[in-house]
């Protein structure tokens, strides 16, 4: 069957157990290449700090990275947790990338910290009450519209003669879907993690939508958790890696990914296991006829444009392999 929406896909940049922070890294490259490849529409990468199972931790740097070994995917943040940057900072990162790959990068901004409280005091993370303010000042350095009296009138954003990227607002409530609908931005919604249905955020959105020159109409982008193999069996022996590993996070255990093998014989304390009962309900695991179906059956109920599926196994070559199958499924045309 072919989707009625765009198929994309998000990179944690896992680092599994038994492999290097270089291998991880190679590994964005080749899972870029693959996603270019099979035809998906964009990547972005997310923005986590603290966290010895993620390397995402600069998003603006694997952009440039995949961006420089693809050519057709477009590739951005989901997103840059604006609260933890200077906005100035930000137009400029972003500016340069738009300006060295003209028409292919996103710029996907969230208010979440990316990271505990230890984190947020060492980024010097503003507070979530600050986001508004942060969006609004990182719009007016773009557009070079702040007030002639405001001392940030005399700076000019670097590199000049470029704009930043389509921006996109992400969000998990919903709280956030009418403000990127009255900005003219694009919306994604993050159903990998979050119980709140994205059906009611994406009506929201379109209902107070204002056309911009990047949207001229609405754009919504469901994010889903997946993880696809032949079988539907194979598929539960694989997701164990995400599920322990989930759990142990969560109850204050951190560490890189863990191999199905070590996951299945971890024992887990009720409270790990309450995680895992809790949050599994949000994951796509199967074959790839259980998850095309889920995953349209989702989408036709948030009436998505776009989804975006992350996916994190411990194999590299499984996780690709995962990606594969999924497009495959949908029937995407592959790219020469």
């Amino acid at each position: 069957m072919a989707a009625p929406f765009a198929l994309s896909l998000q990179d944690l940049a896992p680092i599994a157990e038994g492999t290097s922070t270089s291998q991880a890294m190679a590994e964005t490259i080749a899972l870029a290449q693959e996603a270019d490849r099979l035809g998906y529409t964009r990547l972005w990468y997310a923005e986590h700090h603290g966290m010895p199972s993620i390397a995402s931790s600069v998003p603006e740097i694997l952009i440039g990275s995949a961006a420089a070994h693809t050519r057709h995917i477009r590739v951005g943040s989901g997103g840059v947790m604006l609260l933890n940057h200077a906005p100035l900072r930000i137009a400029e990162a972003y500016r340069t990338l738009e300006a060295l790959y003209p028409g292919r990068i996103d710029l996907g901004l969230g208010r979440a910290p990316g990271g505990d409280g230890y984190a947020m005091r060492a980024l010097r993370s503003g507070g979530g009450e600050e986001f508004s303010n942060y969006l609004a000042e990182l719009m007016a350095f773009d557009e070079e519209s702040f007030p002639p009296e405001h001392p940030f009138s005399r700076v000019p954003v670097s590199p000049g003669g470029v704009r930043l990227p389509p921006l996109w607002l992400l969000g998990s409530s919903g709280a956030s879907a009418q403000a990127a609908g009255q900005l003219g931005m694009g919306y994604a919604f993050a159903a990998h993690f979050s119980h709140t249905p994205a059906g009611p955020a994406f009506d929201a959105y379109r209902a107070g939508f204002v056309p911009s020159a990047a949207f001229p109409a609405p754009r919504t982008i469901l994010c889903v958790s997946v993880i696809c193999a032949p079988t539907d069996e194979e598929a539960q022996y694989l997701s164990r890696s995400q599920a322990v590993s989930w759990a142990l996070f969560t109850t204050g255990e951190q560490r890189k990914l863990m191999s199905p093998e070590e996951a299945h014989a971890r024992v887990l304390t009720a409270q790990q296991q309450a995680v895992i009962d809790h949050q599994s309900s949000l994951w796509i695991v199967g074959s790839p006829e259980t998850v095309r179906d889920t995953i349209a059956e989702k989408a036709e109920a948030a009436e998505a444009d776009e989804v975006m599926i992350t996916t994190t196994i411990h194999s590299y070559a499984l996780r690709r392999r995962s990606y594969g199958l999924v497009a495959e499924a949908f029937g995407i045309a592959p790219r020469d």
